[in-house]
């Protein structure tokens, strides 16, 4: 069999098994709905619940159904990208019924069509921000206008949020605690200014790429043979006379090694040494 022949094979192989995924998904997201939908009618058609009682219900079993309905999609696409555009009209229909039926003024302001692709861990985690902001201001009671922005800068996506409430929202403010711990999450930044009595804003950077990874110390310092020796095995937690058994070399020798290692990896310390050398093999 050639390489390309193998090749062939693995991705056969990794193609039915993601069909055999999505099938699974769908399989289980139609019982999902059929037993949601055998729930509402069987609520609604109760003779143990008056009028009111079965339609309180009923809202509380299809919400709860449109919630999980939201999630197990999210999770399917989460490896996927979407267009930003996209993603953003996926929000604005999120927070439709409360735009149109509760009191807050809601203003989008549109990324551009151009606005490069999220990926699905990002445009989730964008949503799920918004919409935690929005319902934040709403609990709050002191807003009526928000302004919702989304753009691109090509490596981060941007997220504004506005609000023109009392202007007393501080970074360490309870209602913010979710959001920032999602954009620590994705490596992104939160900043937030208030003016008392002219409202509030939220900027959020969300990177679009995940953080490069570190090259090994040893990969980027000029090392002898030797001292690549010294420092994997200072980096595994032996200690000199350890390390001197191990090269067959005196106490001494292992000191002077030791030396040029710190020296030259800029540290000053074992400690430092270890913590800088994690990624090395």
């Amino acid at each position: 069999m050639t390489d390309l022949d193998h090749s062939d094979d693995v991705s056969s192989a990794s193609s039915r098994r993601w069909r055999a995924e999505q099938a699974r998904l769908s399989s289980e997201q139609t019982d999902q709905h059929a037993v949601a939908l055998e729930s509402v009618l069987a609520v609604l058609r109760s003779t143990r619940l008056d009028d009111r009682a079965s339609r309180a219900m009923a809202i509380e079993v299809a919400a709860s159904a449109l919630v999980g309905l939201r999630t197990a999609s999210d999770e399917r696409w989460s490896a996927q990208l979407e267009p930003v555009v996209g993603a953003f009209a996926r929000l604005r229909s999120d927070l439709r019924p409360l735009v149109r039926f509760g009191d807050l003024d809601v203003q989008f302001v549109e990324p551009p069509s151009t606005g490069r692709a999220l990926p699905g861990e990002v445009a989730h985690a964008a949503r799920a921000i918004v919409r935690s902001a929005v319902l934040a201001l709403v609990d709050a009671g002191e807003s009526r206008k928000v302004r919702i922005q989304w753009d691109c800068d090509g490596l981060n996506l941007l997220i504004g949020i506005r609000d023109d409430g009392a202007g007393e929202l501080t970074p360490h403010d309870d209602s913010l605690r979710p959001i920032a711990e999602r954009v620590t999450a994705l490596n992104g930044g939160l900043d937030v200014t208030a003016t008392p009595g002219w409202g509030s804003s939220v900027e959020i950077t969300l990177p679009l790429d995940p953080p490069a990874v570190p090259e090994p110390l040893a990969d980027v310092v000029s090392f002898s043979p030797r001292e690549r020796e010294v420092l994997k095995l200072v980096a595994s937690g032996a200690q000199n006379r350890a390390i001197a058994e191990q090269l067959g070399v005196s106490a001494n020798t292992v000191k002077f090694h030791v030396s040029n290692v710190l020296r030259k990896a800029g540290v000053r310390t074992r400690g430092e040494l270890v913590a800088l050398s994690r990624t090395t093999p």
